[in-house]
């Protein structure tokens, strides 16, 4: 006799045919993915700017060495993969990381990619190049890279001063991409030249960027989309409304915010939305040599005004994170337990306490109701860092402190803040790797060009030195927490509040991870596709 099939066994044979690769979810060539874009991008030169506008629109023009996996959620040393690397091995004194290099790649103009091209983008790095960056915010990352040794076309060695295991995470960055040699840094601004799987077509101020398939790819197959193009709205309403009538397939890297949730759900119900860290903690910046700001006391009145709490409740429904610099548990992989972290100033103390020991500050200065200190407060002009910059300006009112908001545009807001050119700032910091090291390095060793304050203590930098050397994960966390606190102690930047937002697309967008510990190394698009 026949035998018969259960429905349900049915059903699940169905499943697993489409999981191993039957038709249903074949991924299809072609079609053009447009994603809005919140700003214009300062350049297309992912190495001289500190920003997602530059990184997502132009990340997948170019290959670094490593990457981390474009379709795994968390970024770790386990999910680094290889880009134009092949292989990569240390060395016994773990100084020297060697890279065995692709063969048969080209540059987007068709001349050949060699391992002269890795040494010639760290020589600019490491200010080795007559063709210097016009900017370098992350020159201090390689710091510890005494040379690259070539051995032939296709090896390069980066040789350390001493051992520094994080450089590896630092490489696989989406900031960490490789330049042609052949190709000027002034030409890397606006016709940018790259390896990768798309090429760059055009870039409009205040209209579009454009970029097509690179059928050249080393990837056979990929990618399978003909083109990426992304339309500049500054309009938060605007663009938001345009994705819900299919306008455009993908919102700007989590632009959609709590509150806007709802509204955007209850508009466009297919569309999928996921909330993720941004790990772009909002701080307060305080130029610290503008009087009467180099006065200590002042800067700890301001510290000691700000309540985060209404920052996570208001902006984001609750759901934003309290947290020092590194990511916050559960997504950070390095961030401070809830006991440790209630021990810093500020934390776990009284808030009106706090404010009223401000108050006495700011009178024994000379500052009261009816004699307060007028500034203003600098921000970059999107709402993600003006919203904040409200209830900070709000808060500041209890101490005495009357803000005025001024707004930058994106273009020149990390110039100006490099230059110090601000009293007071509503800062949003991006740590584009959850390793201590480039977010230390990067935001608070004396010589970095991306420490905005200019906080400076030589102690701090051998804490940050001993860390970066330490190989056991547990020790070197405990040494990680003990540079939070100081940091947080001497107010050299403090971290007001971590927050959460949602990136959307519709449902026939297929291939997409959002990385859960940073925005800026998802961006690669080569295994997206359309389902249409």
């Amino acid at each position: 006799m026949p035998r018969t099939v259960s429905p349900r066994i049915f059903a699940a044979a169905i499943v697993v045919l489409a999981l191993v690769g039957g038709p249903a979810l074949a991924q299809k060539q072609g079609g053009t993915l447009r994603i809005y874009h919140r700003d214009n991008p300062p350049s297309a030169s992912v190495h001289e700017e500190a920003t997602v506008s530059t990184n997502l629109p132009f990340m997948a023009i170019y290959n670094n060495l490593v990457i981390y996996d474009q379709t795994k959620d968390v970024n770790s040393v386990e999910t680094i993969t290889p880009d134009l690397a092949e292989s990569w091995s240390w060395d016994a004194t773990k100084t020297k990381l060697t890279f065995k290099l692709r063969q048969g790649v080209k540059w987007h103009d068709g001349k050949p990619f060699t391992a002269k091209d890795v040494e010639c983008t760290w020589n600019k790095l490491l200010g080795k190049d007559a063709d210097t960056f016009r900017k370098n915010p992350r020159a201090i990352w390689y710091q510890n890279v005494k040379e690259i040794a070539l051995n032939g076309d296709f090896e390069a060695t980066f040789v350390l001063n001493r051992p520094q295991p994080a450089l590896l995470s630092m490489l696989a960055s989406g900031y960490s991409p490789v330049y042609p040699c052949h190709v000027s840094t002034r030409d890397m601004r606006t016709k940018p030249i790259g390896t990768g799987p798309f090429k760059f077509v055009e870039f409009k101020q205040n209209e579009v960027i454009r970029l097509a398939r690179n059928p050249d790819y080393f990837v056979k197959g990929k990618p399978y989309l003909d083109g990426v193009e992304m339309r500049i709205i500054a309009n938060r309403s605007t663009r938001t409304l345009a994705f819900v009538a299919g306008e455009f397939d993908m919102t700007f890297s989590q632009d959609i915010t709590i509150p806007l949730l709802k509204d955007m759900k209850s508009q466009a119900p297919n569309a999928i939305c996921e909330i993720k860290p941004q790990y772009v903690p909002r701080n307060l910046m305080v130029n610290r040599e503008k009087p009467p700001f180099d006065n200590a006391k002042l800067r700890e009145a301001l510290a000691l005004a700000i309540d985060r709490k209404p920052f996570v409740d208001i902006l984001t429904e609750g759901k934003g994170d309290i947290g020092g610099v590194m990511l916050p548990l559960p997504e950070g992989l390095w961030g401070m337990p809830p006991e440790v972290l209630k021990t810093m100033t500020g934390y776990g103390g009284d808030i009106e306490k706090n404010r009223a020991e401000a108050r006495k500050i700011m009178e024994s200065l000379g500052y009261s109701a009816s004699n307060p200190l007028k500034v203003k407060v600098s921000t970059r002009d999107i709402a993600i860092y003006r919203d904040p910059g409200v209830i900070l300006i709000d808060q500041l009112k209890q101490i005495y402190v009357e803000g005025e908001l001024e707004v930058v545009d994106t273009t020149i807001w990390h110039a100006k803040a490099a230059r110090k050119d601000y009293t007071i700032g509503m800062n949003l910091t991006g740590m584009s790797v959850d390793d201590p090291d480039p977010v230390f390095y990067e935001n608070y060793a004396c010589k970095s060009e991306r420490n905005y304050t200019q906080y400076c203590d030589p102690a701090v930098d051998k804490m940050i030195d001993e860390q970066s050397q330490e190989t056991d994960v547990e020790k070197r966390k405990k040494l990680v927490w003990a540079i939070e606190k100081k940091l947080n102690d001497d107010l050299a930047r403090p971290i007001i509040y971590h927050d959460r937002a949602a990136t959307c697309w519709h449902p026939h967008v297929k291939g997409f991870v959002g990385h859960q510990n940073s925005i800026y190394s998802n961006w690669r698009f080569t295994d997206v596709w359309l389902d249409k």
